[in-house]
This record gives C-alpha cells, structure tokens and sequence, in this order.
C-alpha cells in the first residue's frame, strides 16, 4: 500500500458547487475509484486559500496502469469535465499534471 496526496486550487466563487458536487459524486465514479484500487480517499479544503488536499491509499501494483483506466472511463471523465472547470492548477506543477503530486514527509500508523 502507498499513501499520496496531491494539491490544487478551486477558482474564487466555486467553492459551493464543488462541495455540493462531492456531496454527492455519481456512484459510477465511485466504482471506478475502488475499482482502480484507490481506498480511503478524502480531499480537504483550505481557505481562505481555496487550497484542496487530496490523500489516499493506493493498494494496487500498477499505479500507472489504474490511472490509464481510470482516465479511459467514460464516466469518469464526464466526472473530470463537470469538476475541472472549477479547479485551478498549481502554477508550479510539473508539464502533464492537473493535481499537483505531493511528496509524505511523515507519517505515523
């Protein structure tokens, strides 16, 4: 198992629909997450900073090959087109990343 998080921001005036859109995220979506072997998945958000913390259990082998799938998934991606609009990607993030990885400096079980 592998522990990850990643950061972005939510564009100023968006933070109600993106609460109201995770209040309640389509059970396919949801599916797809488990099935891409992604556990205890939480995001959290900072203001007034509009900063969102995403961390998560990663239990597969191949991290790349799930998000491949999961990036593949219909669903999913029509999931990503209703929420990405709202998000706003670190300026510091790397070429080929929305959420920006982050690296876990501690941790206590």
């Amino acid at each position: 198992m592998q522990r990850m998080g990643a950061v972005i921001r939510l564009k100023p005036g968006t933070i109600e629909e993106y609460k109201r859109l995770h209040a309640a995220v389509w059970p396919t979506v949801l599916k797809q997450i488990a099935d891409s072997n992604i556990r205890n998945y939480s995001i959290f958000l900072r203001e007034p900073e509009n900063l969102l913390f995403a961390c998560f259990e990663y239990h597969g082998t191949d991290y790349a090959a799930d998000m491949e799938r999961m990036a593949a998934d219909p669903e999913t991606r029509r999931w990503w087109e209703v929420c990405g609009p709202l998000q706003q990607p670190l300026d510091t993030r790397k070429e080929g990343e929305w959420w920006a990885p982050m690296e876990e400096v501690f941790h206590t079980p």
